[in-house]
């Protein structure tokens, strides 16, 4: 199965401490050297910064070999190459949080997901407590919908 994320993603799993379900759930994980380059930026956590740079094996950073596509312009770099890489190696997932992301990923018929789907699929194959992980993820800048929490949780 081969997955791409996007750095928000990444960066909210590692704050919740949650971020070893990636390689449980798919085995290897590919970001776009522009998500190292964002996870390192001096403005993310230091438990970001200090995870990234003692980055695990099952995470593997690679480069789009295409020219950026002038329709992905909007997009922030990470979310622009981890949409480029997704279809150039025919992911089977692109996980992604933000909304005009997932839409040009979901126009080039790129399956996404985001964090709380991650954080929801993880707790069906009984890696994690949803309730558990979604109050960590709480705690910090992750914005949730109420009538979403609500959804996610009653499910």
């Amino acid at each position: 199965m081969i997955v791409v994320a996007d750095t928000s993603p990444i960066n909210y799993l590692v704050l919740i401490k949650e971020i070893d379900i990636l390689p449980r759930m798919y085995g290897e994980v590919v970001i776009p050297r522009a998500v190292q380059e964002e996870l390192l930026r001096s403005t993310a956590p230091e438990i970001v910064r200090a995870w990234i740079t003692a980055a695990p094996a099952w995470l593997e950073i690679r480069t789009p070999v295409n020219a950026p596509d002038p329709s992905l312009a909007k997009l922030d770099p990470g979310e622009r190459d981890a949409i480029m890489l997704a279809t150039e190696l025919h992911a089977d997932q692109l996980i992604v949080n933000d909304r005009e992301g997932r839409k040009r990923a979901e126009e080039r018929r790129i399956p996404v997901m985001g964090t709380l789907g991650v954080l929801k699929e993880a707790a069906t194959l009984g890696l994690l407590d949803l309730r558990a992980s979604v109050e960590r993820l709480q705690t910090t800048s992750f914005h949730i919908a109420p009538e979403v929490l609500r959804s996610l949780l009653n499910d």
